[in-house]
């Protein structure tokens, strides 16, 4: 058993550079709450600055010659090693999680801690494989590429996954020779600042990966700073918008966005209802609908959708049960992460009734008398030109509206300038291939929805997002590639 110092108890509250906890050198801090009751946890976090981005930065850079070079099988046992320390100290870095977003461990929590050591796992598997390109020699001349690592990278990852997110952009920066600086949302910043601990036992090198945290300033500190040469962003399309224009003012650095969705289920009269029930359930319920795919639209074919509602509303109803406390066992779904969201989630309900944007089927209500928990809740019959309908709430908030053909289902569907996930519900296969072809949007589920897989692309189209993580699409965006001409007549 390896050692780990943190927990609830004993929170880590320093900036992790150069493999060493140390202060912030702004002396800002800020505060985060327990959403399960609003009482503070903590208001020490560090604010990281200019000089303290700078510090980490110029320790990147020195170690990256280094770190770049080092052998496959070294840099595949960090990676493998780090991995393994994650899973052993997977609920700990839950806990620390837990404290400020309110995720329940068996439900959300295990799996988001589990992500980013298989992450980890998967691109160490792809260090000696991800292998360049040879051309047939013409004219003389062969030609050869490879793939080259960027030099210092960032990642600013979002509240709702703030560990599984760390696993699907650090580890293809680090398998690919780079450097890496990861700042956390401020509002769930404990589980990164404590993988410090496990970063030094690893084996990392100083100064390869190393965790800032802070709020949207030290975010766009990261963006617009002239030695970093990518930086990866999850979060919503407002801030990714900010920071692919302070990357092109700054040094044109790279940049991945995954960025929101308002992701469309849509039910066909041929469908297994009880697998479409199942998925549309899990896709607004899991993580309180803090999913950037959550299935938030659900259209059904007018034959089944009486059926179809009966069933969703009584899902819903059931799950709403196990709306509790994220300390307790067998809670199913935690509060919304703070009081900011809860407003914005509740004033989206409140609008929608007062504006009888639709009927409200189910939910809309706060439960209990402090936290920030709210019921699932579901609008009918809403119109295109409301807010329900074209905003992403992030919330357990979902639309349920029917339609009659596949023409007008697609045309509603793609209405929008999100292009994140989409599914599609039928026994017909054929159906199912040409309306997923169909959807304007980076990944499809067909009998399925909201979910994505490490050895496949994940991102979106439009304004879901730029680039891609996962497979072998994250390693290409976390390398330059270089092409050698090699004359043979010479």
């Amino acid at each position: 058993m390896s050692s780990f110092t943190f927990s609830r108890g004993k929170l880590p509250t320093q900036l992790f550079i150069n493999n060493e906890y140390v202060g912030a050198k702004s002396s800002e801090s800020f505060s985060v709450f327990n959403p399960r009751d609003n009482s503070l946890v903590s208001d020490k976090v560090p604010q990281a600055g200019a000089d303290d981005v700078d510090a980490a930065v110029a320790a990147a850079e020195a170690a990256f010659p280094k770190w770049k070079a080092i052998s496959n099988s070294e840099r595949r046992s960090i990676l493998l090693k780090f991995a393994a320390l994650v899973e052993e100290h997977a609920e700990a870095l839950g806990e620390l999680t837990r404290i400020t977003l309110g995720a329940p461990y068996n439900a959300f929590g295990k799996f988001e801690v589990g992500l980013c050591a298989q992450s980890f796992q998967y691109n160490a598997g792809w260090i000696d494989k991800f292998a360049g390109e040879s051309f047939p020699q013409e004219n003389g001349f062969m030609k050869i590429t490879r793939h080259e690592p960027l030099g210092v990278t960032a990642g600013v990852v979002p509240w709702n996954g703030p560990v599984g997110t760390v696993g699907l952009k650090a580890a293809p920066a680090l398998a690919t020779g780079n450097c890496f600086i990861l700042k956390p949302s401020e509002k769930t910043p404990f589980a990164a600042l404590a993988l410090g601990e496990l970063i030094r036992q690893a084996g990392f090198p100083p100064g390869v990966f190393q965790v800032l945290s802070g709020d949207g300033k030290t975010g766009a500190l990261l963006a617009s700073h002239m030695r970093i040469r990518k930086v990866s962003f999850t979060g919503s399309i407002a801030t990714g918008k900010k920071i692919q224009k302070m990357a092109a003012e700054s040094n044109l650095k790279r940049v991945t966005l995954e960025l929101g969705g308002k992701s469309p289920a849509v039910v066909f009269d041929d469908s297994n209802l009880d697998n479409a029930v199942t998925w549309c359930v899990n896709a607004i319920t899991v993580n309180t609908g803090q999913v950037c795919f959550a299935a938030s639209r659900v259209y059904v074919q007018e034959g089944i959708i009486d059926e179809f509602t009966r069933r969703y509303k009584a899902a819903l109803e059931e799950r709403a049960t196990k709306i509790n406390d994220p300390e307790e066992e067998g809670t199913l779904m935690g509060p919304l992460v703070d009081k900011a969201q809860f407003q914005r989630v509740t004033g989206f309900v409140e609008r929608g009734q007062a504006a009888n944007a639709g009927a409200l089927l189910t939910g809309g209500k706060r439960v209990g008398d402090k936290g920030f928990f709210i019921q699932p809740t579901v609008f009918t019959g809403i119109q295109p030109d409301s807010e329900l309908y074209k905003e992403e709430i992030f919330g357990p908030v979902s639309i349920l509206n029917s339609f009659k053909t596949e023409e007008e289902v697609l045309q509603k569907a793609n209405a929008t300038e999100y292009g994140l996930m989409a599914g599609v519900f039928t026994q017909d296969i054929n159906k199912a291939l040409r309306v997923a072809s169909e959807f304007e949007s980076g990944m499809v589920g067909i009998n399925c929805i909201s979910l994505n897989f490490l050895d496949a692309p994940f991102g979106g189209s439009k304004q879901s997002g730029l680039g891609r993580e996962c497979g072998r699409n994250a390693l290409e965006h976390f390398t330059e590639p270089k092409t050698i001409m090699i004359n043979l007549t010479y």
